[in-house]
């Protein structure tokens, strides 16, 4: 990138409440410290009591201190910036939160910069529960977080933001989860951008962007070493993206780090990269594991390696591809060394130029991967090819087609791997409807038991 800095739920049984534990609480802290509110008919003169709250977000953001909640009521705001004028950071055990209730919409940008909401160099701080939209003001992003780190935006809905709907900048162990970022209209939906280090980006729905659905770049020409380490992308579902070019999950200079239990469909460009334009090396070691990837009749290959990106594994996936000659995997000579791909569902042709097709016979000889793999249409893979219900049918071909892994303890919903003799293929672990086991409670979750 260009330097822009740049429940309780009800079960049947009575024994078991599933408490929504929100990782708000992650690292684990106290209730808060102080907690102020902000309502379209309140006062920017007074308290921020929730009986004199306060008009703006940006009134609300001006005095923030560890620990602080604010609590946003329904109505349509114009965004804010924290950190703009000097440090305004929370605390590992207390952050500064925003919590936007239902109903809590922005949809104009803030006063400082192009985009809806702008932490410039905020640490410690969670933004959960907003709604941006796009009037024609927010031109950049519509959540922009950079030059901090351990920052939460978790829960917001981004639809048409001007560039991008989440851009991240040099931000260290930043965690992106359960948002929706749809239709950014000259990029990304999101953009983790810069070199940094444990970033997640988790159970997001990123859909229609015109670029890449999640782009991740180490951005060498902007400063920092170039890449981005230890990152996790993990059961996210991204669809329709790319008709400008792009990925649906795109890594330059990503390394050491996990692409898991993804759900990537009717992409157009590619499916997941991983390679170096701008990162300072390859994207290099990493795992990628238990991703479904349907791709849209016009769009590339499954699985794209390209620049010296060495070391990766492949295993447990699904590659299928609609496009008439492209088809699971296109990876480069120099990416070959110490790559391993096997216990895939695949299809019969792979390339190693770019242009040569392989079949899958031709593959092994020539690569000695995907020994184990095999192939299948999605007829007879998934419930619903043309509905996109990617679980697995009880007959399909994946089932205990896989091998477990310890570091990839549960599928995309949650259900422990393996529910056979090994693990499925694919995100979805197959489970039967009469299985009662409760699924793997997800980070924030807990199960407890009424005495």
């Amino acid at each position: 990138m260009r330097r822009l800095f740049s429940g309780i739920a009800v079960v049947t049984a009575s024994i078991i409440i599933v408490a929504l534990l929100s990782s708000l609480l992650e690292p684990a802290m106290g209730a808060p410290l102080r907690t102020f509110y902000v309502t379209t008919t309140g006062d920017d003169t007074t308290n921020g009591s929730s009986t004199t709250p306060w008009k703006t977000l940006q009134r609300a953001a001006r005095d923030v201190l560890p620990g602080d909640l604010i609590v946003v009521r329904p109505g349509r705001y114009v965004g804010f910036v924290l950190g703009w004028d000097g440090p305004q950071n929370g605390t590992a055990a207390h952050p500064i939160t925003f919590q936007g209730e239902p109903g809590t919409i922005i949809e104009a940008r803030n006063l400082r910069t192009a985009d809806g909401i702008n932490l410039e160099g905020a640490s410690y701080i969670v933004i959960d529960g907003f709604t941006i939209t796009n009037s024609g003001t927010i031109t950049r992003a519509g959540i922009r977080s950079v030059t901090n780190q351990h920052v939460v935006i978790r829960n917001n809905q981004i639809d048409q933001a001007g560039r991008w709907g989440i851009l991240t900048g040099f931000s260290d162990d930043v965690t992106i989860e359960n948002n929706s970022t749809s239709r950014s209209q000259i990029e990304h939906g999101i953009y983790v951008s810069n070199s940094c280090v444990n970033a997640i980006v988790r159970n997001n729905q990123v859909w229609g962007n015109a670029g890449n659905g999640i782009h991740m770049n180490g951005d060498l020409s902007q400063g920092g070493n170039g890449l981005i380490v230890n990152a996790l992308v993990e059961k996210n579902v991204i669809y329709d993206n790319g008709r400008q070019g792009g990925s649906g999950i795109n890594g330059d200079g990503v390394q050491n780090s996990k692409i898991l239990n993804n759900v990537l469909y009717n992409n157009h460009a590619s499916g997941i990269s991983l390679y170096r334009i701008d990162g300072a090396d390859g994207a290099k070691n990493n795992l990628v594991a238990h991703n479904t990837i349907i791709m849209a009749a016009d769009g590339r290959w499954s699985l794209n390696i390209q620049n010296g990106s060495t070391g990766n594994t492949v295993i447990g996936n699904i590659f299928y591809n609609n496009h008439a000659f492209r088809g699971s995997i296109d990876i480069s000579g120099d990416s070959l060394t110490n790559f391993t791909s096997n216990f895939n569902v695949v299809m019969e042709r792979f390339t190693t130029d770019g242009g040569t097709v392989l079949n899958l016979a031709q593959w092994r000889q020539n690569t000695g991967q995907d020994l184990n793999s095999v192939v299948a249409l999605p007829s007879a893979l998934f419930v619903s090819a043309t509905g996109h219900d990617y679980h697995l049918t009880a007959n399909s071909p994946a089932r205990d087609a896989g091998v477990i892994r310890a570091d990839v303890p549960a599928d995309r919903d949650g259900t422990a791997r393996p529910m056979g003799p090994t693990s499925d293929i694919g995100a979805y672990e197959f489970r039967s409807t009469t299985d009662t086991t409760p699924p793997l409670a997800p980070r924030g979750f807990r199960l407890l038991q009424i005495l």
